[in-house]
């Protein structure tokens, strides 16, 4: 099944549900801030087995006790579609872990 572009009151409606995520432009964006620059980068391998798994990938930056993504969905010109908001949830439920605020 192809993917579609959200409109803009969909992504809306699901940020609601995503504390701390929010539409920068024509991407969902979130940072994170860990204890250590260690945690940070565990979070970051983690993001990047999740995104291997579901097949879609942020750009992801890792900082010294941060890591911050930005995702959207190139195949549909960029915009925000289903696969980026499973990406979100899929990293909030495992950011915790990391001790990630």
């Amino acid at each position: 099944m192809p993917v579609e572009p959200l409109t803009q009151k969909e992504i809306e409606e699901h940020l609601a549900d995503l504390p701390g995520w929010s539409l920068d432009g024509d991407r969902l964006a979130r940072a994170y801030e860990l204890g250590s620059h260690f945690a940070a980068a565990g979070l970051v391998v983690h993001i990047a087995q999740v995104q291997d798994e579901l097949d879609h990938h942020s750009d992801l930056t890792l900082g010294y006790h941060t890591v911050s993504l930005t995702v959207n969905t190139h195949s549909v010109g960029g915009a925000v579609t289903a696969l980026d908001l499973t990406l979100a949830r899929r990293v909030e439920e495992l950011a915790p872990g990391h001790g990630a605020r």
